[in-house]
């Protein structure tokens, strides 16, 4: 609870969470440390229709449901934002006939302000907009100093289209900190032993690859809002410092250039027609 106070006395007053963080609990425990803070402080987004490693559902039924349960837990009448959740690993169609209508009922009900969806694949942003109208997108891990795909193929159809841009990830799943790799990882190894070699040049200069991940997923002012989570209040006093200090743009140029053989390379998400 504490990250999260921490976080608005930086300034930092997006708040991102779903019900499939701790099969709830993120939005319990969020809804608890936000409970003496005013409405007005913070942005609050949450997600839908992903609950489960493999549990998805993106019914018109859930839907409202999964909005009542959500606002209950947060402490709220509203969400800022609500996003479909990793739409990648459903048949995207029903997202675009079945659950934004369903949630263009609820926004003019006021219980959320804006709808989008959010996921890896940047094939599934064009897929639902060219057939529906939302308010917003989030892509993870897909705009960081070794994978910038989400500037590269969407933002400018997000920006002509006047979607909202949101990014998550600028440390790519412990890809770009100087932690142990998790085992559930799913990047090439070239893409790892480039972020290794990476961490290493910046150690040697008295730098960490964190840092300079972070400066340069913020530094994009096409993307509305990068996110980051830690449980550390430390961490997210460090990020703020990070992000008021001018990035060593010698340093950035080398890190690039050992990316550079690996750039945009990724993995494959969810269902094979989604990516």
């Amino acid at each position: 609870m504490k990250s999260v106070t921490t976080a608005l006395e930086c300034g930092m007053n997006l708040i991102d969470t779903s019900p499939f963080y701790g099969r709830g609990m993120s939005e319990v425990l969020l809804g608890m440390a936000l409970r003496d803070i005013s409405r007005s402080d913070y942005i609050l987004c949450s997600k839908l229709g992903r609950y489960d490693l493999d549990h998805f559902d993106f019914s018109a039924k859930r839907v409202e449901e999964s909005v009542d349960v959500s606002l209950h837990r947060l402490g709220t009448d509203h969400l800022d934002i609500i996003l479909c959740h990793d739409i990648e690993f459903v048949p995207m169609q029903q997202i675009v006939d079945e659950t934004i209508p369903a949630l263009k009922k609820i926004q003019a009900c006021g219980k959320v302000r804006y709808i989008g969806i959010s996921g890896y694949p940047q094939k599934i942003f064009k897929f639902i907009i060219d057939q529906a109208g939302i308010d917003c997108v989030l892509s993870y891990n897909q705009y960081t100093l070794q994978n910038t795909r989400f500037a590269d193929e969407s933002i400018p159809y997000l920006q002509e289209r006047g979607v909202g841009v949101m990014n998550a990830g600028p440390f790519s799943a412990r890809l770009l900190t100087n932690a142990p790799l998790p085992p559930w990882l799913k990047e090439p190894e070239s893409v790892k032993q480039a972020a290794r070699k990476a961490a290493r040049l910046c150690e040697q200069k008295g730098f960490d690859i964190a840092k300079i991940a972070l400066q340069f997923s913020i530094k994009n002012k096409d993307i509305a809002t990068t996110i980051a989570g830690s449980a550390n209040p430390d961490n997210i006093r460090k990020w703020a410092e990070w992000i008021e200090e001018p990035m060593d743009r010698e340093l950035l140029e080398e890190v690039l250039a050992i990316f550079q053989p690996v750039k945009n390379i990724g993995h494959k998400e969810g269902l094979a027609e989604n990516n």
